[in-house]
């Protein structure tokens, strides 16, 4: 656990509710009275808003170990720019999604899965490491109806098969990622009940960290 803050990283398939929680768990936590901020990846950085186009398929090289070099890449400075900075000043830190999404999506899509993994994992081996990551465990067919219902146009990994692909992959990222402290949420029902299910998690982990600095 962080001496400094707290860093808490939301993860899961295209469709799972990332970006919904982390932005209701900012808020809940706020109203709590703790000091919280959120981000994401890509980040709102240079590389990150490169990677974003990539993902809408614009441009169209996207070779597995080109995306996961470019992710490293804007992971560094997204540590260095924004993370590290808010740890340091005692916030909670939500960020949807971190290095588990490199390992998951690029390993997919390579080539030879298990050398790409030991590849991801050395490109990101000095990365700041999560205090928490919370995994939302969403079946793939629920997951897809949501992305439906948003009426966007698909992104890069939002081919049925892959996600399938990846949803057994996060059900089993503690093996990946045997050092994190990593917790399955079960990510289906109406986004409050899944509100409940992390909020219940991380506020006790939280508290924790407040009362350990008064």
């Amino acid at each position: 656990m962080s001496s400094q803050g707290l860093f808490i990283v939301l993860e899961g398939i295209d469709g799972s509710g990332t970006t919904t929680q982390v932005r209701r768990l900012h808020q809940r936590l706020v109203s709590e009275g703790f000091q919280a901020r959120s981000t994401r990846e890509p980040s709102d950085g240079p590389i990150g808003l490169l990677l974003r186009q990539m993902l809408s398929g614009e441009p169209h090289w996207t070779r597995w170990s080109t995306m996961a070099l470019l992710f490293a890449a804007d992971r560094s400075h997204h540590v260095e720019s924004e993370i590290e900075p808010w740890l340091a000043q005692g916030a909670i830190v939500l960020s949807d999604r971190y290095d588990a999404s490199s390992l998951a999506y690029q390993s997919a899509t390579s080539s030879d899965e298990a050398d790409a993994l030991g590849w991801i994992c050395e490109l990101n081996r000095h990365v700041r490491r999560p205090d928490l990551t919370l995994v939302l465990d969403v079946d793939a067919d629920v997951a897809s109806a949501r992305r439906a219902e948003r009426g966007e146009p698909a992104q890069l990994y939002e081919r049925m098969e892959l996600q399938q692909k990846l949803a057994v992959f996060y059900r089993d990222l503690a093996r990946w990622m045997p050092n994190d402290r990593i917790v399955r949420i079960d990510g289906q029902g109406t986004v409050e009940e899944v509100e409940a299910r992390v909020y219940e998690v991380v506020v006790k982990l939280a508290a924790r960290v407040r009362s350990e600095a008064t």
